[in-house]
Formats: C-alpha cells, structure tokens, sequence
C-alpha cells in the first residue's frame, strides 16, 4: 500500500503543520475534506498538545499529522543575549516599553521532552512528522510500535538520506521557497538553498522515501507540478494562512492579503534560526548590522517581546508573519472551500 493510501488521503495534499497559526478546527476541516491536517506542537508543551489532539479528534475520525521541533536544545550565554537585549532597546523605548531583563528558551526540544513522548504513546495519533531533525533510534522505534506513520522534514539529500536510514515512512521535500522556519538539521552549516523543483527530483530519484513537495506551491497546478516531478503529495502552508480558521491576527491577513505579499525575506533575526517571513520592519533591520544573536529559541523571546510592545503601540511590523514565495496568491476562504477548489484545480492542471 503506498503512503496516500495508508493516509486515507482522496487528494494528495496536506495541510502544513504551521505551529502557532494552524488550529485544531483547520486541521480537522482539512481532514473532512480529504486532505492531510496538521497540528505544530512545537510550540506547545505536552498538556497542551493533548487538549489540540482532543479537540481534533472530537471533530474529525480521519488521521491527522502532529508536528514537533526536533532542534538542538539551545545553550544560553548571557553576553550575546544581553547583546541583542541592548541593541534592540531602542526600539522597545520607541514603543513606550522596556525591554525584558532576561530571555529564556521558550520552546523545548522533542529531544528534550519526555513528557511529551508519553503523551504520543498514550494518545497514538495517527501520523507524527518531525522539523529541524530527528528524535533518538529508540524513540523512533517506539512512535512506529504505536502504529504511527513517521514523516520528516529535509531540505538537502543528506538529510532525507539521515532520515530514510532512522527508519523515517516519508520525507518532506522543502524547498527554500517555503514560509516559516527552514528545517535545516544544523543551522550553522551552509544551507543549499534547494528550489522545491530540485529538492524534490534529487530525493525521488536518490531515495526509496516516498517524497511530499513543499515550498511555494499554493494551486491546484502547483499540487499536480509536484506530482509531476514525482512526489507523493505536495504540502501547503501559507495557503491555508487566510483560512477563517487559522489562527493569523488580523495585521497578518491584512499583509498576506495585500500589494506587497509578493515580498518575503529570509530572517535570522526574529527567532534566530533562519525563517521565511513577508518584508516587515522586522526583516528590515538586517540592514542595521545586528549583533550575534542569541540561540533559538531564545531569541525569539525578544522577538514576540517585541511584537507585543509594537502591538500595543498599533505598529504590526514586527510580527513574526511566516509565509512562502507564493505568498501573492493567497486566497480568504473556509478551509473545505479551498481544498475543494485545489481539487478541482489539479484536475483540470
């Protein structure tokens, strides 16, 4: 049985996993529609990843895909996080605020996180994808005991290689036309920059993986283009950004939806570890010749400090607005609409 198959899946999409913007009634709207939903439980810790699969699971009987951050845990270091505090002050006085007196790590690694492990034991969901990297051999062993279907991100061939010898069912191809963070196993090495078009053959013809394209693709053409080059699937994040029942603050709708959606910029400076955002002020200070930054996550402590004070003060340019290069072609519609329209998309593609 191939892997669109064992997902249940009548259209070859899934919902990207979004952490912070994706909900459990867009996942569970994308699932009734024959689609893959996603729920990020990066940003969450165990209790709260249980009440989201609940939830999902109270609307939806099909599989859905959980996603954890599988970073390295970072290491604090008080000079270059009181480095970044200090040259961001400024801004912080701009908005009438102070800036915090220290920063912490926000967001546990999977790696680091054995209640969340049990609570994936416990509750079984159906499909666990993994960002950033993956989990030890013996939690990996466990997850597929469980009945678990096991997806992982990879942006070049030696990752999806590292990823297909742990025993991972599928990888995601993605390109570096996608929004949000890039899944880059060590943020320090040089990044290939793979186009999902590339990415997505080298992986279909170097690995026995099923391949899942993602980056850029927001069509019903884009979803029967990756299929083309052979994927699986292909998966769509920013897409669903304008869905009613994502989570996206209404400054973010308004910049995705408008004159300069076609504008994005990969970004350090916001969380520290590189992301892919629509052009704000945010992504404008890498003009200004920023200090080091500290960790990820600890740097994005600062940032949603930030965007808080910014916030307050009626400024939406420093918020963390994750998109892809397609970002222009966003559409606003309930997510069952959408999937319905990239159905009938792809079969007229």
């Amino acid at each position: 049985m191939n892997l669109i198959d064992q997902l249940g899946l009548t259209l070859p999409l899934v919902q990207a996993p979004m952490a912070g913007v994706s909900t459990p009634a867009l996942a569970a709207a994308v699932c009734n529609a024959g689609a893959l939903g996603s729920l990020g439980l990066g940003a969450t810790n165990a209790a709260g990843a249980r009440t989201m699969i609940d939830q999902v699971r109270q609307a939806t009987n099909r599989l859905f895909n959980v996603n954890l951050f599988v970073h390295r845990p970072a290491v604090a270091d008080a000079t270059r996080e009181q480095g970044w505090l200090n040259w961001l002050g400024p801004l912080f006085q701009q908005f009438g605020a102070a800036p915090p007196t220290a920063l912490r790590e926000i967001y546990r690694s999977f790696l680091d996180d054995p209640e969340m492990r049990a609570l994936l034991l416990e509750t079984r969901p159906g499909v666990i994808s993994f960002h950033f990297g993956l989990p030890d051999s013996s939690t990996i062993a466990a997850l597929k005991a469980s009945g678990a279907i096991l997806l992982a991100s990879a942006t070049n061939l030696t990752e999806a290689r590292l990823a297909e010898q742990a025993g991972i069912d599928g990888v995601i191809a993605q390109g570096i036309e996608a929004g949000g963070h890039r899944g880059v196993f060590d943020p320090q090495a040089p990044d290939e920059a793979l186009s999902t078009l590339a990415l997505t053959r080298l992986l279909v013809k170097n690995t026995r993986l099923p391949v899942i394209a993602a980056g850029g693709i927001m069509d019903g053409a884009g979803i029967k283009a990756a299929l083309t080059l052979g994927a699986v699937a292909a998966q769509l994040g920013t897409a669903f950004i304008a869905c009613p029942e994502s989570a996206a603050d209404a400054a973010y709708r308004a910049a995705l939806l408008g004159p300069d959606a076609d504008k994005t910029r990969l970004t350090r400076l916001i969380s520290g570890r590189p992301a892919r955002c629509l052009a704000n002020r945010f992504t404008a200070l890498v003009t200004q010749n920023p200090p080091p930054l500290p960790d990820y996550p600890i740097a994005f402590d600062a940032g949603k400090a930030l965007n808080a004070a910014a916030k307050a003060a009626g400024e939406s340019g420093f918020g963390a607005q994750w998109a892809g290069q397609g970002a222009a072609l966003a559409r606003a519609m309930p997510a069952a609409a959408l999937v319905a329209a990239l159905r009938q998309e792809m079969e007229a593609a």
